[in-house]
């Protein structure tokens, strides 16, 4: 028996020292409060003034520019929400544009700039072609595809010629511009052939 004594001592002291150990554990697990899940809210997380963010092509061409009085970045929607906005299209091989609103949202990675308030947007002229200027309250760009698009009443200005309607879609890389819902439709005679009126005028002014 006085053998089994330290044996049963050992078991003892073992036993106790995994009760202990189980109730410390909990009363620290019931005692310290754990911060709930963090709830994604629409509050910026960053924010600039008077910045430039500028995108290159693989070989480190600048092809897009975005610059604004003001930016915000929120982490709900990972959406750049911006005031006096503009946007400049550079892309090799295609007419430079320059895009301005009184506010602009970049958003989906980076495809997408959605203008609006005095939405506007310019493509300069060149030794082909004239100026080309669509103006509504709400623009949709896309800037690696060059590519502009409207639901709303625009007006387009091509050279002399102009055309009003609800609905525009202007391609930079083939210079198709399609204006749906033509209300208005006005070609002036030296533009004569560069676009037919109708209910959706095409043109690759």
């Amino acid at each position: 028996m006085k053998d089994r004594i330290p044996s049963l001592v050992a078991v003892f002291l073992l036993a106790l020292l995994v009760i202990g150990t189980w109730w410390a554990a909990d009363y620290t697990l019931r005692s310290v409060t754990i911060d709930p899940p963090r709830r994604i809210t629409h509050e910026r997380d960053s924010w600039s003034e008077h910045f430039v963010m500028i995108r290159t092509d693989p070989t480190g061409i600048a092809i897009n520019r975005l610059e604004g009085n003001y930016m915000e970045h929120y982490p709900d929607t990972d959406a750049y929400e911006v005031t006096h906005a503009r946007a400049i299209g550079q892309q090799p091989g295609n007419p430079i544009t320059i895009g301005t609103s009184d506010k602009a949202v970049l958003d989906q990675n980076g495809e997408r700039i959605v203008m609006t308030g005095h939405a506007h947007l310019h493509r300069l002229a060149d030794a082909e072609r004239k100026a080309l200027d669509v103006r509504s309250e709400v623009l949709t760009l896309k800037p690696n595809e060059d590519l502009v698009y409207t639901d709303q009443p625009a007006l387009v200005i091509n050279g002399q010629s102009t055309m009003r309607g609800t609905g525009m879609r202007y391609d930079n890389h083939t210079r198709q511009l399609t204006v749906y819902s033509a209300s208005d439709v006005k070609i002036s005679g030296e533009d004569q052939g560069t676009a037919s009126p109708g209910s959706a005028p095409k043109a690759k002014p």
